[in-house]
């Protein structure tokens, strides 16, 4: 048996429309799952996350789902858990974030990024979670961050969302590991995203990051892909709690 082979799962991917969320569905596409993407943003037909899981003849739903808005994210779970096939595999990868000195943070962006960033996973989470534990197995794979170990710069709401994210994963591997759910996070290095244009755009930030960094290059959305399928899979069984590091070195220098 190949241990990496998800054929006949079914996986959710949160935050799918491009980047990370993007790359993760593609792989988990080749690796044999149907495929629910969900962003804010989504096309209705013609994604170009829709594209790529067909070219590898994969089945596709796609929705889109404000995250700031609970009722609309509980809404979402509560048809899933409703139809044909249920959610084996979950990727809470949907994320934002607001870049302002603390002290100018207002509540506004803070609650936006808490919302989208915890909250909205915590419901998810909990929601198919339930169905998975009933079943006696299911894989729930956080996006964490650097910044849910180091403090950050300017981004106050951002860093306490993403240290929520590894409690939250602790404490839910405490609970369900005995039933056959695996709940994990993968810990991205500075990835060339949307969300850190910001800061490759400054050289004097840039450059500080890339010395700082032991494989000497920015991450890109693809070398995300190995971890998520691995954790997605029988081969990570007996493998929670664990935060999985891919971030070229950058947790060990």
């Amino acid at each position: 048996m190949n241990p990496f082979d998800l054929s006949g799962r079914l996986a959710l991917i949160t935050g799918a429309r491009r980047g990370i969320g993007l790359a993760i569905a593609e792989a988990l596409a080749a690796a044999g799952a149907d495929i629910i993407a969900v962003s804010a943003q989504l096309e209705t037909t013609g994604s170009e996350v829709e594209k790529r899981v067909r070219r590898h003849g994969r089945d596709f739903t796609g929705h889109r789902v404000n995250f700031t808005d609970r009722a609309a994210v509980a809404g979402l779970a509560a048809r899933l858990d409703d139809g044909d096939r249920p959610v084996d595999i979950l990727v809470n990868n949907a994320g934002t974030i607001r870049r302002a000195p603390a002290a100018e943070h207002t509540d506004a962006m803070w609650d936006e990024v808490l919302a989208v960033d915890l909250s909205a996973q915590f419901v998810l989470s909990r929601d198919l979670g339930r169905g998975m534990v009933a079943r006696g197995r299911g894989k729930i794979i956080f996006m964490a961050s650097l910044l849910s170990f180091q403090g950050g710069v300017n981004v106050p709401g951002y860093t306490a969302a993403k240290s929520g994210l590894i409690g939250l994963t602790r404490a839910l591997a405490n609970e369900w590991a005995p039933h056959g759910v695996n709940v994990n996070a993968i810990v991205p290095g500075y990835i060339g995203t949307d969300n850190t244009r910001a800061l490759r755009d400054d050289p004097g930030r840039n450059t500080a990051i890339l010395e700082r960094i032991p494989a000497g290059r920015w991450g890109v959305p693809g070398d995300l892909a190995g971890a998520a399928v691995f954790l997605a899979s029988p081969a990570a069984d007996y493998v929670h709690g664990a935060a999985v590091p891919v971030d070229g070195g950058w947790l060990g220098r």
